[in-house]
């Protein structure tokens, strides 16, 4: 019985060593996910600053809807249908800039090239463009 058994522990600890994977310094560490190159989002700084300016009156979705901001209720456009599909880049860069209706101005928060990349965002990602 104790032959038998030592012959166990001694199988057991050859399964388990030939189980693990021996990597030598010469061999990186790849897998092909890592080999595979990663698409770049174009958008990754627009969604950053569409999350931090925008979300909390456009929603999520670009959803607008009445909302209450600083004690005021706003009507707060929907980004991806009815008025806002037939503005132009220029109004929405227009409305960015200078505000209006309830919507502050982010003239001084967002750089020319940032509003003018959020303006693509809206339109690639709500509706469809």
């Amino acid at each position: 019985m104790k032959l038998f058994m030592l012959a166990l522990v001694i199988f057991a600890i050859f399964l388990i060593s030939s189980c693990v994977k021996s990597e030598s310094p010469n061999t990186p560490n790849t897998t092909p996910a890592a080999k595979a190159t990663a698409t770049p989002d174009e958008f990754a700084s627009a969604r950053v600053n569409y999350a931090k300016h925008c979300v909390e009156c456009h929603g999520a979705q670009g959803e607008g809807g009445v909302k209450t901001v600083d004690k005021v209720r706003l009507k707060v456009p929907n980004l991806s249908e009815g008025h806002a599909l037939k503005h132009t880049n220029e109004d929405f860069v227009e409305q960015i800039v200078k505000g209006g209706d309830g919507m502050p101005a982010f003239k001084d928060k967002l750089k020319p090239a940032e509003i003018d990349l959020l303006v693509r965002f809206v339109r690639h990602q709500f509706q469809g463009k």
